[in-house]
């Protein structure tokens, strides 16, 4: 049976809106990620079969295929092609979905699975934004309009969804907000991402953690709907980052002299409600671990996305998962989220958990516009 191997990961420092990356174009900041990929990996860049790269807002800045424009401006091989994918903020995990299926087909050896997002120069919504300025209708038509009837579709209303269907207080959502923040602050000061990151333009560390933060502080927020518990303490932080990485063949790793740091166990993607759109990490999940065989107490490290407080402890509730093995550097409300780069993030922050720790399993998964989520466990090697 083919197997497909994680050989490298990388990413940037997750920058916060308008802090230390915001400047950088996000075509550079991926240039940049993908440079430290082949450097590190020490692989031969022309051996690349494709290059794979989740972006959300492919607009302005980000458009024109991404993936090919970030290859070439490190400077490698003209002869290796690139794509740029969207399954929301799935993005990149879906491209390492893509580069492993690649691999395990049998009809490629070498993939760079990759993700960029600069939301400070290119702004979640611009996409939407343009085409609401040219009269064109939202993304939902009339078809849609038949099916779920005329109402709001949001990921700021499915967050508070989860919170009136899992009974969560604000006192609930922001003690798991702070909790992350002082998991990442901590990880930061133990040095726990340094070989991860690849430093640009003189930012070496996360910004987004605020270690000084309190419940008093987070208590004083308004909430960013009237009647609701979500407050930006409890959502996902505006980011900028990249991440990528190598996934090889059998055949790959002996031709070109490479190590083996992880195999891609299994892969699972499914669908959920799209108007609640941030359930999907459950079923997910549960598909995945009958997939692999797998009990969740058998997996020793697990990222999932935290674009609201909501998602991972409706997720905790319902897998029964080790909350202490969950996140245990923290998440997306302390870290950020970059949107189209958050997956391959995400990938490169649990192969090198699992690398500290010497756990075996790790489990990433993400909630996605649509009601969608991809789940992928991997085994270190």
């Amino acid at each position: 049976m083919a197997e497909a191997y994680i050989v490298g990961a990388v990413r940037t420092p997750v920058g916060k809106k308008k802090g230390g990356l915001s400047t950088v174009h996000p075509t550079d900041l991926a240039a940049h990620t993908l440079a430290a990929l082949v450097e590190r990996t020490g692989v031969d860049p022309a051996a690349v079969d494709d290059v794979i790269m989740g972006c959300v807002m492919q607009f302005g800045p980000q458009s024109m295929d991404i993936a090919r424009n970030a290859w070439l401006s490190a400077g490698l091989p003209e002869t290796v092609p690139g794509v740029t994918i969207d399954r929301q903020c799935g993005s990149s995990q879906q491209a390492v979905h893509f580069a492993a299926q690649g691999v395990l087909s049998g009809t490629q050896d070498l993939v760079v699975a990759a993700g960029v997002e600069s939301m400070s120069i290119v702004p979640m919504g611009s996409s939407i934004t343009a085409a609401l300025e040219k009269g064109m209708p939202f993304p939902f038509g009339d078809k849609w309009v038949e099916r779920y009837g005329k109402q709001e579709i949001s990921q700021f209303r499915g967050a508070e969804l989860m919170c009136e269907k899992w009974g969560f207080s604000r006192e609930e959502l922001d003690r798991y907000a702070y909790e992350s923040h002082q998991r990442a602050a901590k990880a930061i000061a133990n040095g726990h991402f340094k070989e991860q990151i690849a430093p640009i333009n003189g930012v070496e560390d996360d910004e987004g953690p605020r270690p000084d933060t309190t419940l008093e502080k987070m208590a004083e927020l308004k909430t960013l709907r009237e009647g609701g518990r979500i407050t930006a303490a409890t959502s996902s932080q505006i980011s900028d980052g990249s991440g990528a990485v190598l996934i090889a063949s059998e055949q790959a790793v002996r031709e070109h002299n490479l190590t083996p740091r992880a195999r891609i166990v299994t892969l699972s993607l499914v669908g959920d409600d799209p108007v609640y759109m941030l359930t999907a990490p459950i079923p997910a999940t549960q598909k995945a671990l009958k997939r692999a065989g797998l009990s969740i107490d058998q997996i020793d490290v697990v990222e999932i996305n935290e674009a609201f407080a909501p998602v991972p402890l409706a997720w905790l509730k319902e897998i029964g998962a080790d909350p202490e093995r969950t996140n245990p550097n923290g998440g997306a409300i302390a870290l950020g989220h970059p949107l189209g780069g958050t997956g391959a993030i995400l990938m490169t922050k649990l192969l090198h958990e699992l690398e500290r720790t010497g756990g075996r399993y790790g489990l990433q998964t993400m909630c996605e516009g649509g009601g969608q989520a991809n789940v992928t466990i991997i085994e270190r090697l």
